[in-house]
């Protein structure tokens, strides 16, 4: 440690005391002595407590002062009165009056700047930002500016002067390093001496029922023996954390090569500000993007820099969340492989074997304004290779959020359980953004099958109507069922097209309890002129079969609207008592609070917001159809899975194949070839044609899967599935 304490320029502060290949880890050095630095193979890391309650006695001050912070291309750069207390750093606006004003509270507060004696801040902050989740960074071209970045924000700071740069730098790492390591360390102190456990309500629940004093203090001491038992594993798990953290800083310190810290934490690839490029605390050479007082974007050579602490405690996070003192497992990470082999799924699509050719999307649709969009017969130029089956499958990216939620009413949250199930209804629209071109329409009777046991679901569909075209799906996972029908009605309006979902769409846990929504409308904005892009907007209803129910607003955009995609609702029960408000934008993520999400326009701006979901990270290679990488795997043909698929599956459609494949002309015929037999459908229909694998119900006209066709793809028996991507002659 006392070699990473040269300080730059000589200065010897502890701000920027490391070398390039040890900037990851520069926030450590500005913690308390640690006594376990010598040997932290050997023992948990334990702070200091004398260190730590001079640390903690520093980080009490509060720090408050003016700072310049750029707001957009428009205004520019512009004061903000900040104030650091508490691991928290809070921002105002700022008026003119009379004096500064200190923070309110008890402690110390210190003023950085010379210019806070004529100005003051308004009452209520315009933002807050959490240290604990957050990393800073100097810019190296200004020694005025420095960077915070948070998981939902970054911000753009700016000093009057080198000193005071050097000033609040200082405060950052010094609150940074208290309110983060400090509270790692502080848990397990929590668990063994905070925590009480009182029985009275059991006493005086048994005394009604007539107990004797014997069994009611032999169940007293089954209960308090139970949770002794639970506290301390619980503290075990967290020294075994604290351990392992402890030397593997060392290791990573002490490593005689920079290129271990890196590369051993590329392969992760955690942030806790969700930027990979940038580290906990930076003061490297190379920044990434800044920008100068002109607004102008000014892009360096890229430095790639991850932090220990928050590889480790991101870890921790994404293994379990703690809501309560109850653990819920995310069972996104949990290894399937018992169930089947782990399959590896490509990462892009294959390359273009053809150049495609522009096609006049005006010459096309001006004949075809206020007709169904699904009679209108488009070029395969306007397509991306999946199907309107495929797109119901890929609504369950985030299926991981109703594995949350059975966990979570397993334990009896039922409140958390239903704020999942509105995550998981909002995330399904998550991957709509800049998706230029439409799905394939399936034929009468095509289905598609998708078996991920590395996320521990197996989904079907079925086209089971042309007209109205009905297609339905039925999902299985850890604890829930998903199942639905949707009808797709669709109309162009010369610049837009707009598409109306009709349909229900239902979850039902293992313990009995049913979730069901509708989903909202869909329009395309900019077909003839502008850029291309979509909103979703109304009102989506989840309606549970117990306790809560749930209302959310999808905003509907406008010409003036600065802040585009915001969901906002609430959960209520059944006494319509509001019980919690949930806030985000459905193409980036979703929180939840205590406090009314209706009075603030993010979530930036809403104390104690809780995240309940967020979007993954876009795929390396999207390609001009702007597919996720969950997407992309969607149309693949894995090694043996041709063979034991039905001749109706998606995967085995002669024109998307083409089109995937880059094969624009093959696929045009084909699409072609295909309308042609579509056409046949609707006498098909009229004839008396069931869908095979799904049923009508008669009470609610739904359609629900009847079972079988697992059963059917293991014996490996597709009678009397029809091959409906062959060659026909119409008679």
């Amino acid at each position: 440690m006392t070699q990473s304490m040269s300080g730059r320029g000589g200065s010897g502060r502890g701000y920027g005391l490391h070398h390039h290949h040890h900037s990851a880890l520069c926030c450590l050095s500005a913690a308390p002595p640690l006594p376990g630095d010598a040997t932290p193979t050997t023992r948990p890391l334990t702070p200091d407590p004398a260190a730590a309650a001079a640390a903690a006695s520093g980080a009490a001050v509060a720090v408050e002062g003016v700072l310049h912070k750029w707001t957009n291309y428009g205004r520019g750069w512009r004061e903000r009165w900040f104030s650091l207390r508490d691991g928290v750093l809070s921002y105002s606006k700022i008026r003119a009056g009379a004096g500064s004003r200190a923070a309110e509270g008890d402690g110390e507060v210190r003023l950085i700047g010379s210019r806070i004696g004529g100005s003051r801040r308004t009452e209520k902050p315009a933002g807050v930002v959490s240290l604990k989740v957050s990393a800073f960074r100097e810019s190296k071209s200004d020694d005025r500016r420095f960077y915070i970045f948070s998981p939902t924000k970054t911000l753009h700071l700016k000093t009057d002067s080198k000193d005071d740069r050097v000033a609040w730098i200082e405060a950052l790492i010094l609150a940074r390093s208290v309110y983060s390591l400090g509270s790692l360390s502080g848990r397990v102190t929590f668990v063994q001496c905070d925590v009480s456990i009182s029985t009275a309500r059991l006493r005086d629940r048994m005394y009604q029922e007539g107990l004797n004093e014997n069994l009611i203090q032999e169940c007293e001491q089954i209960v308090l023996s139970e949770f002794s038992s639970y506290r301390k594993h619980l503290k075990r798990r967290y020294e075994d954390y604290l351990s392992l953290f402890g030397s593997c800083r060392h290791h990573f310190e002490e490593g005689k090569d920079g290129s271990i810290t890196q590369g051993a934490l590329t392969r992760n690839d955690f942030s806790s500000s969700r930027h990979g490029n940038f580290s906990e605390y930076s003061t490297t050479e190379s920044d990434e993007c800044e920008k100068n007082d002109g607004g102008e974007l000014i892009c360096e050579e890229e430095s790639t820099f991850f932090d220990s602490v928050d590889y480790f405690i991101e870890s921790d996070i994404r293994s379990s969340t703690m809501i309560s003192g109850e653990e819920v497992v995310d069972t996104q990470t949990q290894d399937s492989s018992d169930r089947l082999p782990q399959i590896r799924r490509r990462t892009r699509l294959p390359e273009p074997t053809e150049k495609e050719k522009g096609i006049s999307l005006w010459s096309i649709i001006k004949d075809s304004v206020g007709k169904d969009l699904t009679r209108v017969c488009l070029p395969v130029y306007f397509n991306e290779p999946l199907s309107s089956l495929q797109k119901c499958f890929e609504d369950l990216e985030y299926s991981y959020l109703l594995d949350q939620a059975y966990q979570y009413g397993k334990m009896g949250n039922s409140l958390m359980r239903i704020l999942k199930v509105a995550a998981f209804a909002v995330s399904g629209y998550a991957s709509s953004v800049a998706r230029p071109c439409k799905p394939f329409n399936p034929l009468l009777g095509e289905t598609y099958e998708a078996d991920y046991p590395d996320r521990g679901v197996r989904f079907f569909a079925e086209k089971v109507s042309h007209h109205p075209m009905l297609i339905a799906c039925h999902c299985e996972g850890k604890g829930w069922k998903f199942w639905g029908d949707s009808n797709l009605k669709s109309k162009f309006w010369g610049q837009s097209i707009q598409v109306e979902p009709v349909g229900i769409l239902t979850v039902e846990f293992d313990d009995g309890e049913i979730f069901q929504w509708n989903k909202v409308t869909t329009t395309i904005h900019n077909l003839i002129l502008g850029k291309l892009y979509c909103s979703h907007h109304g009102t989506m209803h989840i309606k549970g079969n117990r306790q809560y129910s749930c209302k959310l607003k999808f905003k509907e955009p406008s010409l003036l609207d600065r802040n585009p995609h915001i969901v906002q609702g609430f959960v209520e029960d059944n006494d319509r008592n509001r019980a919690s408000f949930l806030i985000g934008k459905w193409d980036e993520s979703m929180y939840y609070s205590n406090s009314d999400t209706f009075k603030v326009r993010s979530a930036d701006q809403l104390k104690g917001a809780s995240l309940l979901w967020e979007k993954n990270k876009p795929a390396p290679n999207p390609t001009r159809y702007n597919l996720s990488s969950f997407a992309i795997t969607l149309n693949e043909l894995t090694p043996g899975l041709q063979e034991k698929l039905p001749p109706t599956d998606s995967r085995l459609r002669p024109d998307q194949r083409h089109l995937e494949n880059g094969e624009y002309e093959k696929a045009n015929a084909e699409k072609l070839r295909l309308e042609r037999r579509q056409r046949m459908s609707t006498k098909l229909q009229d004839n008396g044609w069931k869908p095979r694998w799904f049923e009508q119900d008669t009470e609610d006209g739904t359609y629900r899967y009847k079972g079988g066709y697992w059963e059917t793809r293991e014996e490996g028996h597709w009678d009397g599935c029809l091959d409906i991507f062959e060659e026909f002659t119409e008679t």
